[in-house]
């Protein structure tokens, strides 16, 4: 997950016109630029290395599927209310939605699964 998040933030902070348009952003320039660039690029970057944190640290896997629980209950309970709010989504739109979903599930499992583990010890 966390290598996922580090590629995406460096292509887009790259190639910002070529992943701002697949997410169907028009880049302003400056303001718009800057910030895609920040939060496309450095937050997603940022979110890739906290992911990245059980390699180097032993023993800190439940703070790490909690953080990824929580930051895509809060990407797929926005994207829901988006899809009530807006309409005409291209098809990538749909294909982020259902990989959000995927990675909600999976992370809240696993991180289920890590919770009874460790109180069963």
């Amino acid at each position: 997950m966390g290598v996922i998040y580090v590629f995406l933030g460096l292509w887009c902070a790259v190639l910002p016109q070529k992943s701002s348009t697949a997410v169907g952003f028009e880049l302003q320039p400056g303001q718009g630029q800057s910030e895609f660039f920040t939060v496309y690029g450095g937050l997603e970057v940022g979110i890739g290395l906290l992911f990245l944190i059980p390699i180097f640290v032993k023993g800190d896997m439940r703070t790490v599927l909690l953080a990824c629980v929580l930051l895509h209950a809060g990407l797929v309970g926005f994207r829901t209310i988006s899809f009530i709010l807006y309409a005409e989504f291209a098809t990538t739109t749909y294909i982020l939605a259902t990989l959000e979903w995927l990675i909600f599930l999976t992370s809240t499992v696993l991180f289920c699964l890590y919770k009874t583990k460790q109180c069963a010890q």
